[in-house]
């Protein structure tokens, strides 16, 4: 049996093309909200890359900052080293390498160094008051009485030295070259004895001196000193 439609082809053509449409456009609102969807995404993470930027930037300027405050406390450290060093060396009439190299340059030939040793000690003197010009001996003996005596403090520098020497001619002439030194004084020999290193007989001996007192070196003495240890190394 035959069918027959009633339905124009063009009316067919016409609903076909506007769900065709239809279908386009969801299609298109749908690419277009993923677009839309997408660049905001986008958007907030380049916010976020934007935020944690700067953030690194005020991190990396503090850091920066710290660096910097670290570099100025080390050259002050160092310029503060340098003026305790400065300062020590003021305050220490000899400092101990010029006294070590004192030690050194005197050195016979044979004679070594085993042990050296410096010990400040502080004594005190006691100084009467002054005695008055006028006045009977009666009054001056009582104001004397009654004002008390002035301690004085003084530091003495003490050395101990000890070595070895092939025999006691040389542990002499090493005394000698101290004492004949600008360093030393009341050099005396505390000990000599006999020692056999390597089946080789030294004599053992250790010394005693100290440095003299309100002793002052010139520039040029320590330099002088220095440039002898420099010539015997």
């Amino acid at each position: 049996m035959a069918t027959i439609n009633f339905v124009p082809d063009d009316y067919v053509q016409q609903r076909q093309a506007s769900r065709a449409n239809v279908l386009y456009l969801m299609l298109l609102m749908a690419m277009l909200g993923a677009i839309g969807i997408t660049f905001g995404f986008i958007k907030m993470r380049q916010r976020a890359v934007q935020t944690e930027l700067v953030q690194l930037n005020e991190r990396m300027a503090k850091a920066q900052q710290q660096i910097a405050q670290l570099e100025e406390l080390k050259e002050k450290s160092k310029t503060m080293m340098k003026t305790m060093v400065m300062t020590a060396e003021l305050l220490e009439p000899v400092p101990r390498s010029i006294v070590l190299a004192s030690l050194t340059n005197n050195l016979p030939s044979g004679v070594s160094l085993l042990e050296f040793g410096l010990e400040e000690k502080e004594t005190q003197i006691v100084r009467s008051a002054s005695k008055s010009s006028g006045g009977s001996q009666y009054k001056n003996k009582a104001a004397a009485a009654s004002v008390p005596a002035e301690p004085l403090k003084t530091v003495s520098t003490n050395l101990l030295i000890k070595g070895i020497a092939p025999s006691d001619i040389q542990v002499a002439g090493f005394i000698a070259n101290l004492s004949n030194s600008i360093l030393f004084d009341q050099v005396s020999l505390v000990e000599s004895k006999e020692v056999e290193i390597e089946k080789i007989k030294y004599r053992e001996f250790r010394l005693s001196a100290m440095i003299k007192p309100n002793l002052a070196l010139t520039k040029e003495d320590i330099d002088s000193i220095r440039e002898q240890r420099q010539q015997t190394i």
